[in-house]
């Protein structure tokens, strides 16, 4: 029952992945729409080549635009940092976790990665950033070690 929709548990688990998956899609059309609306910050060489959405290719287009660079690490950290969440909240799940755990950290990580992405687009000072970095690390860090806990004893 514990990879059933109908756990409680799992449902919280099924619920915050499905949201995290729309935050790295999203973050990565969102680099897309910055680089179409800047025409600045291609990241590979044949993005210079004429097409029906480049017709007048710029070599300064592959200059570092940070406008298009801010959204690019923001997808990279999401990259670096969600999959984790992902690993760690199943291994917790069959714990068989108490619900208002496993909701208050599962939505507590999607709720912390939501607000390191506002903070990074809007420019917070990097004490901000790694605050809510850090909450979320706390959280994946806790569901392995109870998983690992859990497992061991």
């Amino acid at each position: 029952m514990a990879f059933d929709p109908s756990n409680p548990v799992f449902a919280t688990y099924l619920i915050a992945s499905a949201l995290l998956v729309l935050k790295i899609m999203g973050q990565g059309w969102m680099t897309v729409y910055r680089m179409m609306k800047v025409h600045a910050g291609f990241a590979s060489p044949e993005d210079l080549r004429p097409g029906l959405i480049n017709p007048h290719p710029d070599p300064a287009q592959m200059d570092l635009n940070d406008y298009v660079d801010r959204s690019r690490r923001m997808h990279r950290n999401d990259l670096e940092n969600i999959p984790a969440f992902w690993i760690a909240g199943l291994l917790f799940t069959t714990t068989n976790p108490a619900l208002w755990l496993a909701q208050a950290l599962m939505y507590g990580f999607v709720a912390a990665r939501a607000a390191h992405a506002v903070a990074y687009a809007t420019q917070a000072s990097h004490e901000t950033r790694a605050t809510f970095y850090t909450i979320g690390s706390l959280i994946v860090v806790y569901m392995a070690v109870h998983a690992l806990w859990v497992t061991l004893t």
